[in-house]
């Protein structure tokens, strides 16, 4: 595949994600520039990161990228993609768009009217965790599966493996929970680890989806501690006809209905006096579940997720290949909302309704 130029809107923390990754894979992308309207803002940015930074979306276009990605505040997303959709540029867009039922719908409306190209980076399905799973539930080594228990992913974020992991496709559900609060120490954030003991209040968000098909999604997020914490961790439990997978181990069932049980093994280069440093991929047994695509680059798992939206986005535009479509992303924001109204309406059955980009 031919060298990948993309521009970039925004200038956050998430959107430093693919200046790395251009940086760390020179070989593979190009960052052609980044659009930043305040000019002094730029001008820092441009020197800190030392990328090309333009004021306007006409000059980001210039430098005629195969697509852009959008990474900005999901309140100013839908006004950025309607112009990009007008001019025909194809999008990448980190942030679900829209923030209520109404928005979602007026954008699939104008994704229709414009026949745009765009594609989500949603990117937690490409996380060589996340893939190593999704490995293990297509070649049907737990059976047909039945329900999950997911405590690792907030909002969309989780809504997006449910589906994906449940194969529920734009099946309604009912949803239904509480938001509890608990004390917390604080032990890590963006900038490092805390040693200073602060003890802070931290929701913690229990929710049953009970989808129309009979399958059923638990969901458990305590937010912002788990994706920052060394005393709460992730877990996940997915279960099947023949199996289930319980985080790190997988017990399923062989041919002859003989139980096994078996755990996930990461391959790490770079540690343990290994002088390299990369994620090689994920075993289970003697068979490799997930390989990295990237090689060597020194990706940590986000990245590497990040990095493999930015490359299907290539194939997406050349061989029209989907990979985590508006639509797919516009019923998992759907579901973030509708959880969100479970959550101010405790124990209150709240029932999805069929949306207008989830009808054929």
């Amino acid at each position: 595949m031919k060298k990948i130029r993309f521009g970039l809107i925004g200038s956050g923390w998430r959107a430093e994600f693919y200046i790395r990754i251009a940086k760390m894979l020179p070989e593979q992308f190009e960052l052609t520039g980044v659009l930043i309207r305040d000019k002094e803002k730029g001008n820092i940015f441009s020197r800190k990161h030392n990328v090309p930074v333009v004021s306007s979306l006409e000059e980001l276009e210039l430098e005629k990228p195969d697509y852009i990605v959008l990474a900005i505040k999901r309140g100013i997303v839908s006004e950025y993609l309607r112009k990009l959709f007008e001019k025909g540029i194809p999008v990448l867009c980190e942030t679900p768009p829209g923030e209520d039922i109404a928005a979602l719908n007026c954008l699939w409306e104008t994704y229709k009217k414009y026949n745009a190209k765009i594609q989500i980076a949603e990117q937690y399905f490409a996380q060589p965790l996340y893939a190593a799973w999704q490995q293990v539930l297509q070649e049907g080594k737990i059976g047909e599966v039945q329900n999950i228990n997911i405590s690792a992913l907030h909002g969309y974020h989780g809504a997006s493996i449910i589906r994906r992991f449940l194969n529920s496709g734009f099946e309604n559900a009912v949803i239904y929970g509480k938001r509890y609060w608990f004390n917390v120490t604080e032990t890590y954030g963006r900038k490092g680890m805390d040693f200073n003991g602060e003890i802070f209040k931290c929701s913690r968000d229990r929710l049953t989806m009970e989808f129309d098909n009979g399958k059923v999604a638990y969901f458990d997020f305590s937010d912002p501690a788990q994706y920052h914490s060394f005393i709460r961790t992730r877990q996940i439990t997915i279960q099947g006809t023949r199996g289930e997978i319980d985080d790190l181990t997988i017990r399923y069932l062989t041919e002859k209905n003989i139980p096994v049980t078996e755990q996930l093994n990461r391959i790490d280069l770079g540690v343990y006096n290994n002088q390299e440093w990369s994620h090689y991929g994920i075993m289970l047994g003697e068979e490799f579940l997930y390989r990295n695509p990237f090689g060597n680059a020194r990706l940590n798992d986000d990245e590497i997720a990040v990095a493999t939206c930015m490359m299907k986005m290539a194939d997406y535009l050349e061989n029209g290949i989907e990979f985590y479509s508006l639509k797919e992303a516009l019923q998992d924001m759907y579901i973030c909302l509708i959880m969100d109204d479970a959550l101010a309406n405790p124990n209150k059955e709240i029932k999805m309704e069929k949306q207008i980009w989830a009808k054929r």
